[in-house]
């Protein structure tokens, strides 16, 4: 059987690192994948600064910086203007002269490469990777025109995602939503994947762990992973009431949660780790005791994948696409969001745990995690980039 030949691909990401966020990390660890399997990748990508727009080589991909505009709002999200790079995108589409085009969101970048994909006769595929309503906090306006500003956005998401081939997106609970609300047909949910095997104990490994019972938070410090409300749960914990709180990441939250630690004076037991490498962050989870994400709009939430495949039992809101991660006091707890004393009760109840029996929720989420191995989904969108139907049984 001849070999297939290798395609162009290229993937249209309105953000890609150094952003730290779980979509800029999926298209980061999608593009190393397809080069690695020898196919010829290119990324369009806002430029992080003031400036013109530029191409980089990366190890990954050819990366094609665009020029873009901060945002007040944000710490580090960045927006490009249609009338100062729609003709550029064209033109370096036409250059590449792809086999097929990867859109990562319908907004800005990705919304013109689906565009000219469609006029271009190239396949596409389209990624959802967040709801309209996580613009949220960083839109200043009041809440009834949000909600006009999210219908469009859902309305506009129908109308251009429905231009490409094949459209996905990280989970059921995603996918339901975009069928329902954005009124598009065929929607597969396809995990964004994870390497299991990278946050697994090696051969004789050891890991010094803390002296006290650790719970790990990692992840962008932004509004919406409601991180305060961990904190603020510490002092509620009585079963383990000598717990501390790691806190992996940075953002525009994280001097406000400095004085919540600072208010409530467990500045001693929060500890703020900021950006480590993937080394540092891999460290972090298997020496930690339990993992809590406490953010209410997760599609997916690669960090608690990340932790259930270290062995960590988990406590998670109950929201979003969090429940489907949580088999209820096998691998770990839900929470009720907002409710501190039920976070309290849940940390507490996995701490004051013998650690075999910690251990064995452990061994149940990582059992629970090899259904979203990258592998998979890998294979999964090398299909689609050739146009073949995929399969999420």
């Amino acid at each position: 059987m001849a070999k297939e030949k290798p395609l162009t691909i290229v993937i249209a990401a309105d953000t890609y690192p150094p952003d730290v966020n779980g979509a800029a990390m999926f298209c980061y660890r999608l593009a190393t994948e397809m080069h690695a399997r020898g196919h010829r990748m290119h990324v369009l990508a806002v430029r992080g600064d003031k400036g013109k727009t530029y191409t980089e080589v990366r190890d990954e991909a050819i990366v094609h910086r665009l020029e873009s505009h901060s945002v007040p709002t944000h710490e580090y999200f960045r927006i490009v203007f249609p009338w100062e790079v729609n003709q550029q995108i064209d033109k370096l589409l036409a250059d590449i002269n792809p086999d097929v085009v990867h859109a990562q969101s319908h907004y800005m970048i990705g919304q013109r490469t689906l565009g000219w994909a469609r006029k271009n006769k190239v396949r596409s595929v389209a990624t959802n990777h967040f709801m309209p309503e996580n613009l949220d906090p960083f839109l200043p306006f009041p809440r009834w025109f949000k909600r006009i500003v999210a219908h469009n956005s859902w309305k506009d998401m129908g109308k251009i995602f429905g231009r490409a081939d094949f459209v996905t997106t990280p989970t059921p609970l995603a996918a339901k939503a975009m069928r329902e609300r954005a009124k598009l047909s065929k929607v597969l949910p396809l995990s964004n994947g994870i390497e299991v095997g990278n946050y697994e104990l090696a051969a004789g490994e050891v890991i010094t762990k803390n002296e006290f019972p650790t719970i790990l938070f990692a992840g962008r410090l932004a509004v919406e992973k409601n991180i305060n409300e961990l904190i603020e749960a510490l002092p509620l914990m009585s079963k383990v009431p000598n717990a501390i709180i790691e806190i992996v990441g940075g953002g525009e939250q994280r001097t406000h949660l400095e004085k919540t630690a600072d208010d409530l004076q467990l500045r001693d037991r929060v500890r703020f780790l900021g950006h480590v490498s993937d080394e540092q962050l891999r460290q972090a989870y298997l020496r930690c005791d339990v993992f809590c994400q406490p953010g209410t709009a997760e599609l997916q939430s690669l960090v608690t994948l990340e932790a259930l495949s270290a062995s960590k039992p988990v406590v998670l809101a109950n929201a979003m696409a969090l429940p489907h991660l949580v088999d209820e006091g096998v691998n770990g707890y839900m929470f009720t969001p907002g409710d501190r004393q039920d976070l309290a009760d849940k940390l507490d109840r996995i701490l004051s745990m013998e650690e075999q029996e910690r251990a064995k929720m452990g061994e149940a989420g990582h059992n629970k995690v090899k259904n979203h191995a990258q592998e998979k989904t890998m294979n999964s969108f090398e299909a689609l980039y050739r146009g073949q139907e995929v399969s999420t049984q």
